[in-house]
């Protein structure tokens, strides 16, 4: 059944295995399974064993999904770690309005911040893939969400401190601090290929050890410190330092990158506090991190 709610579209397994039996009976017999996920613009849908379904739930969600569709196929094959390549573009249906992605299934955990086992290790591989991105050919690639120079951003992220003046009250110096080294540092040189996204929620270990990278739908040529904000939205310190060194960052990205993920934090902790307390939390754990960073790694308040 599809439900519209404020332009967002409900799905469920009902739905999602009449479509696929229409459009694709091949996989007819297969189960589907809904996946709990912290993602907010698909809705996830396990295939059997082997295979995902990708359901829009929002419609700015239908280009990036086409995109992935076009390009994951193509880039892929060159990445270190497994990526959830798609096997089927499915069509409207059964009053869903918009395409769907029949995809690989990769098996795995997310990480969780703060509770990472083997967090250098697992560092060094992120860096292995950023850098395997990086590398990637850029003839005819898609351009990403993160391709503006960071003061662009500015007007925004000053209407995001101060609808947060008072979680923010007793680290917002430091916060702004970072935001404007950010600002005030060398902008990219060229842009290269990112994943867009390296969210913890994009990211499956087994044994500790990743295995695969989730979500491409952000992916295409952007300012390459975008993809270090993993290094504050999960890893630790010391593992911190580990990835920094694996891709490279010099002075300026790094602190480029700092404001990415400030960005970004900025704008999740009060649009998904009640929408999506996962997010939130990573927002709060974000800005605490950058915060005690600057103070040498003290324990610093967090934002409430």
């Amino acid at each position: 059944m599809t439900r519209m709610h404020d332009d967002e579209v409900h799905t469920d397994a009902a739905l999602v295995a009449g479509l696929v039996a229409a459009q694709f009976p091949e996989w007819a017999s297969l189960r589907v399974e809904p996946v709990a996920s912290t993602g907010t613009d698909n809705a996830m849908y396990r295939l059997g064993d082997d295979l995902s379904v990708r359901m829009p739930r929002i419609h700015w969600a239908v280009d990036p999904l086409l995109r992935e569709f076009e390009w994951l196929p193509r880039i892929a094959p060159a990445l270190p770690f497994a990526a959830p390549v798609p096997a089927a573009l499915g069509v409207p249906g059964d009053g869903f309005p918009w395409p769907w992605t029949v995809c690989r299934w990769i098996d795995g955990v997310h990480p969780v911040a703060g509770a990472v086992e083997h967090a250098e290790r697992l560092a060094a591989d992120l860096a292995g893939f950023v850098v395997a991105m990086r590398g990637l050919d850029r003839a005819g690639a898609p351009t990403t969400a993160w391709p503006r120079p960071l003061h662009e951003e500015d007007e925004l992220v000053r209407a995001n401190l101060a609808a947060l003046e008072e979680p923010l009250r007793s680290i917002r110096d430091d916060v702004v601090a970072v935001w404007e080294d950010a600002l005030a540092a060398a902008p990219a040189t060229a842009r290269t290929w990112i994943h867009g996204d390296l969210s913890p929620g994009n990211l499956l270990l087994r044994g500790g050890e990743l295995v695969g990278v989730l979500d491409f739908s952000a992916m295409g040529l952007g300012d390459p410190a975008s993809d270090l904000r993993v290094a504050w939205n999960l890893l630790p310190a010391p593992a911190r330092a580990v990835f920094r060194r694996g891709v490279g960052a010099d002075d300026a990205t790094w602190a480029r990158a700092r404001g990415w993920v400030l960005l970004q934090a900025l704008a999740q902790l009060p649009y998904y506090a009640s929408r999506n307390p996962p997010l939130a939390d990573n927002a709060r754990h974000v800005i605490a991190e950058l915060v005690a960073e600057r103070h040498d790694g003290m324990e610093m308040p967090r934002p409430r």
